[in-house]
């Protein structure tokens, strides 16, 4: 095999244009399944508060005697509590030749990036809203009391779901439930341990027990497919083609009714959270704002940002399951 004398190749010719895809690949994940399946509310302040009510213990001695004078029983008040408003925000800045510049895989690369800033600030407030963060700066006085508090040197955060979840818990050894449970304390980490079927039923049954009604399982992926390993039910029963292997469980039938098995990539793998949805809400302040920042030179820049609270209308309604192995 020769190549042809004085043939002009590929590695010498000049002017050849670039095989470039008009296209750009990126399969980084964008999904935010909570803030989806949650509930949206409105908040119209930075202290943002709702109340809570319980019913009177069951009374199984509430016999009374014909023509009885009534003792008059005292009225608990309701339980007012809050969560802070925090603000999230991301943004960018193109020069005004790389706007116009012929470019691949996209036309505007502004728009381009702002686009990125969105996604990226989703996936940021889905991890917050679920994860150990103590509420910070209300400015309310009850929350930062005194003279010599400064608050607008410190950036307003809320209290993430972990900081509100202790009725209905299962942790490792040594793990303690946030007290109080209204965002203002964190849990104490326990010894990690595997996710069994033993501990979601416990969490289930409490949940029950408290009045919840929870509709959804969600976990990290590692701990989806610890679920996909529940024996459940041994009768339990699934028509499949001959070419599909079923290893997957995307419905747990519980005791107390199904829960749909809903993986997240955005949370943090060693907690399984038990949702009752119409309970749980995101509140918004500001919903997602886009606006451009002023133009100091050849260059344009925009911000998107978000404020926002969580609204968690009544902690037992939900559960977790805590300090779950992850690998």
């Amino acid at each position: 095999m020769a190549k042809v004398a004085n043939a002009l190749d590929s590695y010498t010719a000049i002017g050849n244009r670039e095989d470039l895809v008009d296209a750009i690949y990126d399969i980084s994940p964008t999904d935010t399944p909570f803030m989806s399946a949650a509930g949206r509310n409105t908040a119209t302040g930075t202290f943002h508060e709702w109340q809570t009510d319980a019913l009177a213990t069951q009374n199984l001695s509430n016999a009374q005697l014909e023509g009885d004078e009534v003792a008059r029983a005292a009225s608990a008040p309701t339980v007012r509590t809050s969560n802070i408003c925090q603000i999230s925000r991301k943004d960018a800045s193109v020069t005004g030749t790389q706007d116009e510049v012929n470019k691949a895989g996209r036309n505007k690369e502004l728009a381009y990036q702002m686009t990125k800033r969105t996604k990226e600030l989703k996936r940021d407030m889905e991890g917050i809203l679920l994860g150990i963060r103590v509420k910070v700066n209300s400015q309310h006085p009850s929350q930062n009391p005194g003279p010599s508090s400064v608050p607008e040197t410190i950036a307003r955060e809320l209290g993430g779901a972990q900081t509100w979840l202790a009725t209905n818990t299962s942790r490792g050894s040594g793990g303690t439930d946030p007290s109080p449970a209204d965002g203002s304390d964190a849990p104490g980490d326990g010894t990690d341990r595997a996710f069994t079927e033993a501990f979601l039923k416990d969490v289930i049954q409490a949940t029950y027990t408290s009045g919840g009604n929870p509709s959804t399982l969600m976990v990290g992926p590692f701990n989806k497919q610890a679920v996909s390993a529940f024996i459940g039910r041994t009768q339990a029963r699934q028509a499949v083609s001959a070419d599909t292997i079923l290893a997957s469980a995307s419905i747990y039938a519980s005791d107390f009714g199904d829960l749909m098995v809903v993986p997240n990539r955005q949370q943090d793998d060693a907690v399984a959270f038990l949702w009752d949805y119409p309970l749980v809400t995101v509140s918004y302040l500001r919903p997602f704002v886009n606006f451009p920042l002023a133009k100091i030179g050849d260059a344009e820049s925009r911000v998107i940002l978000s404020e926002y609270t969580l609204e968690m209308r009544n902690e037992a309604a939900h559960g977790i399951v805590a300090d779950l192995l992850t690998s």
